[in-house]
């Protein structure tokens, strides 16, 4: 939506963040998780198709095992919300809110969250860090919260939905690859983490 140079959120009528790696770091041992996930096949005496944790869950379905395998990485991920710590910009998003400020400026962007973990620990973590005053709580999306989770860009366009803009108008902010694509696929602008901590 910007003319030249990187995108600023000001510029945009929503601003859609991921949460883990780009407002809060979960405190979540990863391959711990794929481990209990392992452990979900191996106590079903089934061969699992891959150690990759998210492919794991992808493949939970054929499996018939998707409610146990997610509870096995919401479990963990919702403890990780509680113990997580506020990165630089989450710092930088609770500041626009702090002192009582909940009338935002009407320039100031809407904000939601879109996620690969679970909107429970997404609500957890957005609470936990005083985030609740700058984030539109309907607006907070997790992998559970509609039929698809990232890289699908349809958890990403129900944010912006919910934020009531158009994916031109929005811009999503992110630290993965997954985040970029899902963007690309959703014809969302897309900033890394990275890009908007060096302005």
């Amino acid at each position: 939506m910007t003319d030249a140079g990187l995108p600023r959120p000001a510029d945009y009528d929503a601003v859609v963040y991921d949460l883990d790696g780009t407002l809060v770091e979960l405190a979540v041992d990863w391959d711990a998780v794929a481990d209990a996930v392992l452990d979900v096949y191996a106590e079903r005496a089934l061969i699992p198709p891959t150690e990759e944790l998210w492919k794991l869950l992808g493949a939970a379905d054929e499996y018939g095992i998707r409610t146990e395998v997610e509870e096995a990485i919401a479990d963990r991920e919702r403890t990780g919300a509680r113990e997580s710590a506020r990165l630089p910009l989450g710092d930088r998003l609770a500041v626009g809110t702090a002192d009582g400020d909940a009338d935002r400026s009407a320039s100031n962007p809407s904000v939601g969250v879109c996620s690969l973990n679970c909107e429970e620990a997404c609500r957890i973590a957005v609470e936990t860090h005083g985030l609740d005053a700058a984030v539109v709580s309907d607006a907070i999306v997790g992998r559970d919260t509609v039929e698809s989770y990232k890289p699908d860009p349809a958890s990403l366009l129900a944010a912006i939905d919910r934020l009531g803009a158009a994916p031109e108008d929005a811009l999503f902010v992110g630290d993965s690859r997954r985040d970029a694509v899902a963007a690309e696929r959703g014809g969302v602008d897309f900033a890394w983490v990275s890009e908007l901590l060096a302005e």
